[in-house]
Order: structure tokens, then sequence, then C-alpha cells
């Protein structure tokens, strides 16, 4: 596994267990100094938005570094992700195949390969489809930076006759075929790659023990992921969207780094006197595997990140979308089209509106409506 040294820290204690230290070796990939991107932003985990791009340079920057690292090991494969395709050329310069792992569904690439192609053809699959707003929003956040030569089809170009892809046939089969066709190369579907429980500590069991005290399938887990990061508008969206709805609820709530302000601060004044022992809510970070497990979960608001919908699938909590931009927009026309939940309607300008969030959840939560993806999940 080689990566930057923050990255690798947060897999270090699992991978030096028995069962792992021995088939497992973490190699450190450094990278150049760069202005306003010091180690501790060397990952995508809480890296402030605008720094994405030049995170992407840091790396492509680092291949030298790779390749040196290619010629002490000598490895039989290399596998790179959706921000690495430079490693691709470094492995085929020293005659190693390299194959791409698309953390993304196979419906999403397919649209995203799709739209990218001179072609006044329809995508062949009506249910997944982007707002204008959004489609504006994608174009922005996929805009490659100055110099960089990688663009998302010359990685998925650079990939050895197949490419490994998060998802499941069970679900995304007739996508799966889909983007086979269109990439000429065969698409392995790896599965979920849910994590595991961890064990828990004393900031966990706070969290179990308040979640005991709820009725089953009565409170919400509100999450928006580890690389997004809500506006002080939509935080307030939020935080009167789950105050009107009446439900119980446990929200995280993250900052980017350097830019961490108190939950006070945060959220509208007074809020969490207002919602009292209904309401729990975190900074930074929470257990969220362990969360969605708990019988007292009924529904998931979540951003539709391909990791959190992979979990919802596992642990069948219906979900109340909120995607906020790249793939999870069409991560939750999947989420409806499957009827897995429900995604809460926005304004003509894609603004969240308090109103829809409170009705959603109650929809999903209380109300008759949602007994069908309670099913369903």
């Amino acid at each position: 596994m080689c990566s930057t040294p923050i990255n690798l820290s947060s897999i270090k204690e699992k991978c030096q267990q028995k069962k792992y230290c021995e088939s497992i070796e973490l190699v450190e990939l450094h990278l150049p100094s760069l202005p306003n991107l010091p180690p501790h932003y060397h990952t995508t985990n809480g890296l402030p938005p605008h720094l994405m791009n030049t995170l992407k340079t840091a790396f492509e920057n680092a291949s030298p570094n790779f390749s040196k690292i290619l010629q002490t090991l000598n490895p039989d494969l290399v596998i790179y992700d959706y921000n690495q395709p430079w490693a691709a050329d470094s492995a085929s310069s020293v005659s190693i195949p390299a194959v791409q792992f698309l953390t993304f569904g196979a419906a999403v690439v397919s649209l995203a390969i799709h739209m990218s192609e001179d072609t006044e053809d329809k995508f062949p699959f009506p249910e997944i489809y982007l707002h204008e707003y959004e489609m504006l929003s994608l174009k922005e956040a996929v805009k490659e930076a100055p110099g960089n030569k990688y663009s998302f089809d010359e990685a998925i170009k650079l990939s050895r006759d197949i490419i490994l892809v998060k998802t499941c046939r069970d679900f995304e089969g007739k996508y799966i075929d889909y983007l086979s066709n269109l990439v000429s190369k065969k698409i392995v579907p790896v599965g979920s790659l849910v994590q595991e429980s961890i064990a828990r500590d004393d900031h966990d069991e706070e969290i179990m023990q308040w979640l005991d005290k709820k009725e089953k399938c009565s409170t919400v887990f509100v999450s928006f992921g580890s690389e997004y990061f809500l506006s002080k508008e939509d935080i307030f969206a939020v935080a009167r969207g789950l105050e009107r709805s009446k439900v119980n609820f446990i929200w995280v709530i993250r900052f980017p780094q350097g830019e961490r302000i108190s939950i006070q601060d945060a959220l509208p004044e007074g809020y969490l006197e207002r919602v009292g022992e209904r309401g729990m809510v975190i900074e930074g970070w929470a257990p969220q595997a362990t969360i969605l497990q708990h019988p007292s979960i009924g529904g998931f608001v979540s951003h539709c990140g391909w990791s959190s919908f992979m979990e919802s699938m596992k642990f069948g909590v219906p979900i109340i979308a909120m995607p906020m931009h790249i793939d999870q927009p069409m991560n939750a026309r999947i989420v409806e089209y499957i009827r897995m939940g429900v995604e809460a309607a926005r304004d003509e300008d894609g603004k969240l509106q308090s109103e829809e969030i409170a009705n959603t959840i109650r929809k999903v939560l209380v109300e008759e409506s949602g007994e069908g993806c309670e099913e369903q999940s």
C-alpha cells in the first residue's frame, strides 16, 4: 500500500493486526513541497476544496519518487485510483501492468464518459440525470488544473484490459455492462467494501448510550462525509429541517482543516437548547458503521457519497438524500430508482429548503409512504 504518510497513518494500526501484518506492507510516498500544501494536507480527508487540484499536482510531481519505489519493489501489478492516473505511466515505464480502481459507481462513470463524448445520442438510462445547476457544479468540480495532462477518459485508457469498480451487479448490472461496452474493457465489480465496525472508545460509548434511549427506527443519522463541507447557509437549512421534522437525530458536522469553529457558533442561536435530548450534534468524527447498525436508526440523511450509499445498502437503512456535488446527485437518483430512499427537493437554484428537508425525513421515518423504502432496504 503506497501513499502519503498521513494517508497511511489512518490504516497503520489495522495493518499491524496479526491477520494483515504479514501480507500488507505500507510504503510512504513523499510529495514535493508546494505553496499552501503542508504535509497534513497530503490527503483528501478534510482538505479545503480549493486545494484539491493543488494536491493532484503534488501527487503528479511525485511520480519520480514513485518510479524509484517501483524499481525497488518490482511488483507484479499496480492498482491506481481516480486521483493517481500518473501512476499507470510510471508503471508502464518499467514494464509493470497497471489497473485502475474506481470508487465511483458504474452508472456515474458511464454518464461522465457519455457527457465527454461529442455525441447527440441520449444517455440510455433516463433514471440517471442531472439538473442544470448540478451540471454546472459538476463541470466546475472536474475542471482540470492547469498543466494536468490526465483527463478522466485518459486515466481509464491507461488501465490494462480491466477496470476494478467498487460496486455490485445486484443493483448496477446494466450499468456495468454498458460501461464495459463504452470503454472496451472488462469491468470487475469488487463489492461494497464496507468497513467493519471498529472497537468503541469512551466517545463512542456516549453515543451508543444516547441511542439506546431512543425507540426503534425513531432516529436519523446525519452526515455529509469527510470530503464535503456544508456552507453556513446549508448548515442552517439542515438544522431547521431537523428541528421542524420533530424526529430524533444524531448529526456529525465537519469543518475543513484550519477552519474549525465551535458547534454553537456554527448552528442557529439557541439551537441546541431548543432541540434538547431529541438531538445530538458531534464535531468531526463518529463511528458511522456502528451507528447505522443501531436499532434506533430509521434513516440516514446523507450526501450520497458512494461509500455512504454502500453502507446504507449493507445495513438496510433508508436514505434521505441531499447530494452536494460530483457523483452524489447521480447516486441520489439511483437511491430513488431502486427505492432505497427519497431525495429532499431543492429550489430551482439548487438551494436546500428546510421545510422540504423536514417533510422528507418525516416521509421516510413517520409516514406510510416511507414504508416501501424501509421494506426495500
